[in-house]
């Protein structure tokens, strides 16, 4: 099969590598469709050990099962692959399985490819009417779908629900659309990049703004450095919450003194649970997230050049994704 493989710092290669061979209780799926995630990213520009060199990478993928008693089924991938028998599993907590896996992660090679292996488990089948390449947004959905249920289920009661969601990337942008599916009907996103803050207005019809003013009861940085944080630490209002999803810096940023003399709840929030995903894989198919209309589609086989473009920042779209067979 052929697929796109990180071969070091900023080098992709498109070429021939062994077929994917699924194991006991696994899938093979044929991929019609996977987007580029920020971890992604944060690998093809060595800052991820967990992603070392050579590897397939790409996480957020739909596709058709091949072979089996699923054969043909059309699926989006969870690719969070847990124990399912340890506490966190059994409690419903699945990202924060000790022995988790996730595809484009060793030793689970990813999306990027013509096929990939996934267990039974991890597949949530997709009506007809609905697209592989919108099923394929159901991961960086999902993270966001996570982090927002948790900012809302530690929100006081009495809190005015108004949100700051800090970046307009995939993530920040499901995080907004996550939250109006929620009821949360005033929320802004702040994105300082001029082409995709316009993108976000013009295309998806969010509140999209340059810097922030005033306080928020939610705050939720999709971005993760330690000048996001600070922003969230400043803009989060007396008794409210932060929510982190992004990774993009390790430390610094957060006002300690401020969450706790004016009891601020900061949540770290990894991935999704398996309900969490079942849950957004629905909203898509409901239509509760919108039309979903704002990515842009390439081929894998130049998928070397839309990692290129996106280090650039020449790129408006929130999500590029890549289809395996153009």
């Amino acid at each position: 099969m052929k697929a796109l493989v990180y071969d070091g710092v900023e080098k992709l290669g498109f070429r021939e590598v062994p077929d994917a061979r699924p194991k006991a209780g696994e899938h093979l799926v044929r991929v019609e469709a996977v987007g580029i995630c920020g971890s992604d990213m944060h690998a093809y520009l060595g800052h991820d050990a967990r992603r070392p060199a050579p590897l397939i990478l790409g996480h957020e993928a739909a596709g058709a099962v091949i072979g089996g008693a699923r054969d043909g089924a059309r699926v989006t991938i969870n690719p969070l692959v847990t124990c399912g028998s340890c506490r966190a599993c059994a409690s419903g907590r699945e990202n924060i399985c000790p022995d988790r896996q996730i595809i484009s992660m060793p030793p689970r090679e990813g999306a990027f490819a013509q096929f990939v292996a996934v267990p039974d488990r991890n597949l949530v089948e997709v009506p007809g009417d609905v697209p592989l390449a919108k099923a394929a947004l159901a991961e960086p959905l999902a993270v966001s779908w996570h982090a927002a249920r948790l900012a809302l289920e530690a929100s006081h009661p009495d809190t005015d629900k108004r949100a700051l969601v800090i970046g307009g990337g995939a993530i920040g942008l499901a995080a907004a659309l996550a939250l109006s599916a929620m009821g949360v009907r005033d929320v802004t996103v702040v994105e300082p990049n001029d082409i995709r803050r316009t993108f976000l207005a013009d295309r998806c019809r969010q509140n999209a703004v340059a810097e922030a003013e005033g306080q928020f009861p939610i705050v939720i940085d999709a971005v993760g450095y330690s000048a996001t944080r600070a922003a969230a630490s400043a803009l989060v209002q007396p008794g409210g919450v932060i929510a982190h999803v992004g990774l993009g810096e390790d430390a610094g940023g957060l006002d300690i003194r401020k969450m706790t003399l004016q009891e601020i709840t900061f949540i770290g929030t990894y991935t999704y649970t398996a309900e969490d995903f079942r849950e957004t894989a629905q909203a898509i198919f409901d239509g509760r997230l919108g039309p979903l209309d704002w990515f842009e589609q390439r081929s894998l086989a130049y998928g070397a050049d839309a990692f290129r473009d996106l280090r650039a920042g020449r790129v408006a779209a929130p999500k590029i994704v890549l289809t395996p067979w153009m």
